[in-house]
């Protein structure tokens, strides 16, 4: 199993019991919480998609920070997503403060990968 594989379907693993997964009944049905929810759902699934999309370039530190970097700016647009309908002021701050630190390391994958074509 490649790596990708293995990302990928570690994905489906790491979701909790109750969580619907994609193509399911309960992925088919409507999306409570609005535009926000829907913004939400919609990156991690690009996000995910984008991911699995990905060629292997056989450098293995190549592959991390390009596919870190991807992960990253998907939790970004997921929690930008959030914040559209956010209740919770703790976790208003949660994404807030996801979207500040997984911007900064974005940059610095970009960095890393810029020095290491």
């Amino acid at each position: 199993m490649s790596g990708l594989t293995l990302l990928a379907s570690g994905a489906a693993l790491a979701q909790p019991a109750s969580a619907p997964m994609h193509g399911g009944a309960a992925a088919s049905g409507p999306l409570h919480g609005g535009a926000g929810q829907m913004d939400m759902h919609q990156a991690m699934r690009h996000g995910a998609q984008a991911m699995q999309d990905m060629k292997p370039t056989g450098n293995l530190d190549r592959d991390f920070a390009a596919m870190m970097r991807m992960h990253h700016q998907q939790a970004v647009e997921m929690s930008q997503a959030y914040l559209k309908q956010a209740k919770s002021p703790e976790m208003r701050a949660m994404a807030q403060k996801i979207i500040r630190d997984q911007k900064r390391e974005i940059v610095q994958f970009d960095k890393w990968l810029r020095a290491h074509k």
